[in-house]
């Protein structure tokens, strides 16, 4: 193979979403003044990412607390891609056929003064911004490894483009960058692959571990707008989901009759034939969003992970050479479904650091640990740590969650007791073998295949995937490792009856049996992800590794 490039810069911004654009125009800011002060003489920085446009990888509901947004772009709402302010805010709770509306929103969950945004939109908009800086933004470019001088990361390597199946080079073939950078920042989102590594390889975890939920989502064009209208806002829980699960729907007003309507289910669920893309087309047939969407057109679909554990599953955030942002550092307020406020605020307490780091000639672990004391002592951190027992309180169910909910709010987020502890998502599903004698099994795959989608309001997965613009270069290795695919065929088949089949949103896994009566073998269709990295968590034998696939291919996300 070519020999790699190697590439230096002081900083290396790894992921161009909400965190890592937010540190990349606040960095540029502060050199911008070091250099004036004469305390920097040519600073430099680099943002990478892998899809192949700013913003073609970034979904979110999106309801924005623009607290974030305001310190870093005080008149942000002049120029930027918002849709409305939030009007109506309403809460159901569902039956198969009925409703019942809460008769007052909860204090967390009040909207007033927030935005409905599509995020998709609103990260592009960012990335023009920091494309005007003159800031060197590389779309394209995964960040495939770490690199190491002993138990400091010295940056990153970015992944090989025209490799074949086997891993072989094609004619086409281009080898990785080796990055070098004083400080590495790692702003990937959702269980980001070299975080993973990170923490892992450092041992940065906390008192708990991250869990996560799977939220799927589409755009839907509206006959009748006025039955939805812009800054609309309303959020479900109970049918089709029940009370032991975590999770509920979303439905967002967007500008020009389009509607953002989605499901949100949290992996540590029981039942292992839980799937949140169905549970959505479901949901479209119920009453409440039926005759909103009636005449409707669907525009447009994705997928992506939630972090959900809250203050205590926060790994550390800083380590000799580097420091973590946002959704990879797992800053979500569960409570308020939010998350994008704090993701800003994040990158902007690392860009700090490390301007003061770069200033000190110092990018070891005790003078980069002042980014979490600055993240702790602001608003974001005080915001995390005020809900630091909530999301744990609901693992065994929505009752005896709302009970400790209480308990919290009285006790200034303590509830019983300093921490309750959380064990890691796949750890919550049941075999199926034990639910099938409790007779608490619902419709399998086959079951569900008889009852069709109608096409119109419902679709299947691949309709659903089609939307999301997913293209990968198909003779390229497989990003989805599956290190004993004997497991799939054997005991995850009998035990759970391949979970994967069901919790993967945009139908990567299905178990093939070779010739008749031969035997079943694991297909995986790694060209459909959507990088949601949800079988990444919630395989129950932890044997799937999500890696980074070729650079800039995915979904192509417009208007999530």
């Amino acid at each position: 193979m070519a020999e790699r490039e190697s590439l230096e810069t002081d900083v290396l911004i790894v992921g161009a979403g909400p965190a890592g654009l937010a540190c990349a125009l606040h960095l540029h800011k502060l050199f911008a003044d070091a250099k004036a002060a004469g305390k920097l003489q040519e600073p430099s920085m680099m943002v990478i990412e892998k899809a192949s446009e700013v913003g073609a990888h970034i979904l979110s509901g999106a309801v924005m607390d623009p607290k974030g947004l305001n310190e870093l772009i005080p008149n942000w709402k002049d120029e930027a891609p918002y849709e409305a302010a939030v009007g109506d805010d309403d809460i159901y709770f569902l039956t198969k056929k009925g409703k019942w509306r809460l008769p007052f929103v909860p204090p967390a969950m009040h909207n007033k003064g927030n935005y409905v945004i599509s995020l998709n939109r609103m990260v592009r908009w960012l990335g023009k911004k920091v494309e005007e800086k003159g800031i060197d933004l590389f779309t394209g470019f995964p960040g495939a490894e770490p690199l190491w001088d002993g138990g400091r990361i010295t940056g990153v390597q970015t992944g090989d483009k025209g490799l074949d199946k086997e891993g072989q080079p094609r004619s086409n073939f281009e080898a990785g960058v080796n990055i070098k950078a004083k400080i590495t920042i790692l702003a990937e989102g959702t269980r980001g692959s070299l975080t993973k590594v990170v923490v892992n390889k450092l041992g940065l975890h906390n008192k708990n571990p991250q869990i996560y939920s799977t939220g799927v989502k589409e755009v839907w064009k509206l006959k009748d707008p006025s039955k939805f209208p812009a800054g609309k806002v309303v959020h479900t829980m109970g049918w089709p989901m029940g009370a032991n699960n975590f999770g509920g729907s979303f439905a967002y007003g967007m500008k020009d009759g389009l509607l953002s309507l989605g499901y949100v289910v949290s992996l540590d669920y029981p039942n292992p034939l839980t799937d949140p893309q169905w549970m959505l087309q479901e949901l479209k047939g119920h009453p409440v969003f039926a005759d909103v969407l009636k005449g409707g057109e669907l525009l447009r679909y994705g997928a992506k992970t939630i972090p959900e554990g809250g203050y205590w599953s926060v790994p550390r955030l800083a380590f000799d050479g580097g420091m973590i942002v946002g959704d990879a550092a797992g800053m979500v307020n569960t409570q308020r479904l939010k998350g994008i406020h704090i993701a800003i605020k994040s990158g902007m307490l690392a860009a700090e650091t490390a301007v003061e780091a770069l200033q000190k000639n110092d990018t070891s672990t005790a003078t980069l640990s002042s980014y979490a004391k600055k993240w702790d002592e602001s608003w974001a951190g005080r915001e995390l740590y005020a809900i630091r027992n909530f999301r744990q309180a609901f693992e065994s169910g929505f009752l005896l969650g709302g009970f400790h909910y209480v308990v919290q709010s009285l006790t200034g987020g303590r509830g019983f007791r300093s921490v309750y502890p959380l064990k890691e998502s796949h750890h919550g599903m049941r075999k199926a073998t034990e639910m099938n004698a409790a007779g608490e099994i619902p419709l399998t795959l086959d079951d569900r295949k008889k009852k069709k989608p109608d096409g119109e309001t419902s679709v299947d997965k691949l309709s659903d995937v089609y939307l999301s613009g997913t293209k990968h270069e198909e003779n390229q290795p497989c990003h989805l490792k599956v290190s004993d695919t004997n497991i799939c065929a054997t005991k995850c088949k009998e035990e759970y009856g391949n979970p994967c089949m069901y919790f993967c949103p945009a139908q990567v896994y299905e178990m093939h049996r070779e010739g008749e009566g031969g035997k079943t073998k694991l297909h995986v269709n790694f060209s459909n992800c959507v990088h949601c990295k949800t079988c990444d968590i919630a395989d129950p034998y932890g044997i799937i590794t999500w890696v980074t696939p070729e650079g800039g291919g995915g979904p192509q996300y417009q208007d999530l």
